[in-house]
This record gives C-alpha cells, sequence and structure tokens, in this order.
C-alpha cells in the first residue's frame, strides 16, 4: 500500500512538473513574442565628430623639417603643417593634436589603416596621392633644390645634370615626390639611391653615398640654417626640373581619408580663412615661409586634376 501511495506521488509530482514547465515555457514565449523587433545597430561615428567628441586628434608626420618634426628641447611636435594644423582644428573645435611619427613613405598606408587621421607632413598635393587620399588646399607652394657636398664636385644643378652624368647619383626620401621627378627626368633607377629619412639622406651625402640629396627648397634651407655640417651646401644656382613642358613646383597640403570629405570640407573652410593672413605670416615665418611660398589661388581640386605635378 505504502509504495502503491509513493509511486502515485511521484506521478503527481512528475504531472505538477511537466504542467509548471509547460506553463514556463508557454509564459517565456508569450513574452519573447511581445517583445520589439531588436533596432538597428547606429551608424558608426565619423571621424570628424570623433574628432570633435575627444576634442583631441591624431596627426601622422615624417619628421621632416620646417614641415613637421619633434622639438628636443620642447618635447612636442612643431612645423608648419603641425602649427597650421593646430591653429585651423583648434577653430574647429578639437583642441589638442597628437603626433604619430612614421617614415615618409609610409604615411599615406598608415593613413588608410587609421594609424591616425591627418597627414600633417607638407605633402606635395599629386594626381596619383589624389586617387589615394582626400587633399585638403595647400598652404605652400616652392621649389626644389639640392644638397651637395662642399664646393658641388660633379657641378651638380639641375636633374638634367644627373642624368647627363653617367657617374651621378641621387638622394631621394622614399616615397618622396623627389623620386618622381628623377623618373620622369629619365635619371636611370640604378643611380636613384633611396634613405628613409632626411637624416640619412644627409648623412648620405656626407659619406659620399649619394652625389646631391634632392629635396624642397625648405627643406634644403632648413638643413644649411640647422646642421653645423660645413662639409655640405646648397646647389647655387639651381633650376628647377621642366616636366611636360611645365616648371615644377610643389604645393603641400594636409591629406585626410577619402571618406572623410566632411571633414576635408570643414578644414578648407576654416583654413581659406587663415592663409595669407598676418597671424598665418607670424606662425609660418620661423620655419623660413615667406609671402613668395603663398599658393595664391592654387587649390587641391586644380592639383588632382593637373598633368605633370
Amino acid at each position: 500500500m505504502t509504495r502503491i501511495l509513493n509511486t502515485t506521488k511521484w506521478a503527481v509530482a512528475a504531472l505538477s512538473l511537466g504542467l509548471m514547465a509547460a506553463c514556463n515555457d508557454s509564459g517565456s514565449n508569450d513574452q519573447a513574442a511581445q517583445q520589439p523587433a531588436a533596432s538597428n545597430p547606429p551608424a558608426a561615428q565619423s571621424t570628424l565628430a570623433a574628432a570633435k567628441a575627444a576634442g583631441k586628434v591624431r596627426i601622422g608626420y615624417a619628421n621632416e623639417a620646417p614641415y613637421a618634426y619633434m622639438d628636443s628641447s620642447k618635447n612636442q611636435i612643431t612645423g608648419e603643417a603641425v602649427e597650421i594644423a593646430r591653429i585651423v582644428l583648434k577653430r574647429m573645435g578639437i583642441n589638442e593634436v597628437e603626433g604619430v611619427l612614421t617614415e615618409f613613405g609610409s604615411l599615406i598606408p598608415g593613413l588608410q589603416a587609421k594609424r591616425f587621421d591627418i597627414i600633417a607632413a607638407g605633402m606635395y598635393v599629386t594626381p596619383e596621392r589624389c586617387q589615394q587620399v582626400a587633399f585638403s588646399n595647400p598652404t605652400y607652394g616652392v621649389g626644389e633644390a639640392f644638397l651637395v657636398q662642399k664646393g658641388n664636385p660633379k657641378d651638380l644643378h639641375s636633374y638634367e645634370d644627373i642624368a647627363k652624368k653617367d657617374d651621378a647619383r641621387l638622394g631621394v626620401v622614399v616615397g618622396a615626390i623627389e623620386g618622381e621627378y628623377a623618373s620622369k627626368m629619365d635619371i636611370p633607377v640604378d643611380r636613384v639611391v633611396v634613405f628613409p629619412d632626411v637624416v640619412s639622406a644627409l648623412s648620405g651625402i656626407q659619406a659620399g653615398r649619394a652625389d646631391a640629396y634632392a629635396a624642397t627648397a625648405m627643406t634644403v634651407n632648413d638643413l644649411m640654417k640647422k646642421t653645423a655640417a660645413g662639409d655640405l651646401e646648397k646647389a647655387e644656382p639651381f633650376t628647377d626640373p621642366v616636366i611636360d613642358g611645365k616648371s615644377v613646383r610643389g604645393y603641400g597640403a594636409f591629406a585626410f581619408r577619402t571618406d572623410d570629405q566632411d571633414f576635408v570640407d570643414a578644414f578648407n573652410a576654416e583654413l581659406a580663412k587663415f592663409i595669407g593672413t598676418e597671424e598665418h605670416a607670424k606662425v609660418v615665418e620661423p620655419f623660413g615661409f615667406t609671402k613668395t611660398e603663398l599658393p595664391g589661388d592654387v587649390t587641391a581640386a586644380k592639383l588632382c586634376a593637373a598633368n605633370g605635378q
């Protein structure tokens, strides 16, 4: 009898548990059915919006004076491009810039990989680069120059001189426009010595690894002003290369990712109010820039559409 009662009790308990489980499952399903469908995730914040929210932005630079370099005495980055960026960005509500040091040839890949959000390195605007990045309007325009050993032993005053002399070697920094100029001026590849940065190029000329280092006139002027190397000089006179019938003049600007056009537009709006003003002249004067280097009415759109620049 006890056994029968126990069996009955177990049966009742099992039935009760089953009913409870059924009620619980049914309740869960009803509750789930009443839940609203999940909403779509919010759209990703733009680079400009993120920079404004954070109050800071990362800029990539290549340690090339006078455009962007580390001032060891102040332990901060400075230069023509950096100081202009600071002022323009501050007017946009972005008060801090964080520098990311990168070899010049790695600046565009680094921007695309989102290691930083703006290239502030005095980079020339060219049609080829316009396929990879979105440029601001330029902040300066300048010609070329050569840095050579004292006395200019091989009498090098132009890219044409390098091309004509079979034993003359031209030094360029990796990724810089001067490499393109050398190619277009028919200087053989085996006579173009590629250096990772300006410091290496300077040492390379001193050591005789190359006979001339090609760079912007501003870069060479800065090197001559800041280095105590009495064994080097600026090649004078100098003739800029003529490509596609035009004497080249490089125009430097800031570069952004191609999907950050809103950032470019906002930056350009403030840049236009600044370039050519008294404040601008005072900011860039310590880096050797004068009215002669003003870009005039040249825009990124014109440079991106141009041939031979």
